[in-house]
């Protein structure tokens, strides 16, 4: 059983099983799903009523993304301390060609070690990249109505077009991150 948990599971289990959650949402009904709008459930029970958007009931509309949030954590943990799988992250050939040629060289982790440290947090290539990128993935996520989970996953499955719009805008801004930004950054 450990080596199962340790190991990468293939696409054709790990797939299906993302794409159950959807239609269980809709058994119990729940027609969300995402990080971003539990948090959003957290300021709700622990801010005070003044504030519009936070008046509501949370325990009835957002108990259980609490609970999803709490184990997101807790298997998180156990994933990164317990379960670990000690190989390197896979990655294209290409682009460990085009890190190295940026001056990256250490991909024994989830992300390269040369950018993602305690040490580079407080030079301006930490700050840009961590707390800059932090400040954009929720900025983003807030402007658009939900996180790349909530949106690609039940958003999609659902037809929104709101969620439509916004995957796309997730990919350009993937794109325009990776090719244009990340090579200034760097």
């Amino acid at each position: 059983m450990f080596e199962l948990l340790t190991k990468p599971w293939p696409w054709y289990v790990g797939g299906p099983l993302l794409g159950l959650i959807v239609p269980i949402l809709l058994i119990v009904g729940n027609k969300s799903f995402g990080i971003s709008s539990t948090f959003r459930h957290y300021c709700a029970a622990c801010m005070s009523s003044d504030i519009p958007f936070f008046e509501y009931n949370w325990k009835k509309r957002g108990s259980w993304n609490v609970k999803f949030v709490v184990g997101t954590i807790i298997g998180a943990f156990l994933a990164g301390s317990i379960f670990r799988n000690p190989k390197p992250v896979q990655i294209s050939a290409d682009t460990v060609t085009t890190l190295k040629l940026m001056g990256i060289q250490n991909f024994q982790g989830l992300v390269p070690l040369d950018l993602f440290n305690w040490q580079n947090l407080l030079t301006l290539q930490g700050i840009m990249l961590m707390v800059g990128g932090g400040f954009f993935v929720g900025f983003g996520s807030r402007y658009a109505g939900g996180c790349t989970s909530g949106h690609a996953i039940t958003g999609l499955a659902n037809l929104q077009p709101a969620s439509i719009m916004a995957v796309i805008g997730f990919f350009i801004g993937g794109l325009i991150s990776t090719y244009l930004l990340l090579p200034l950054i760097i």
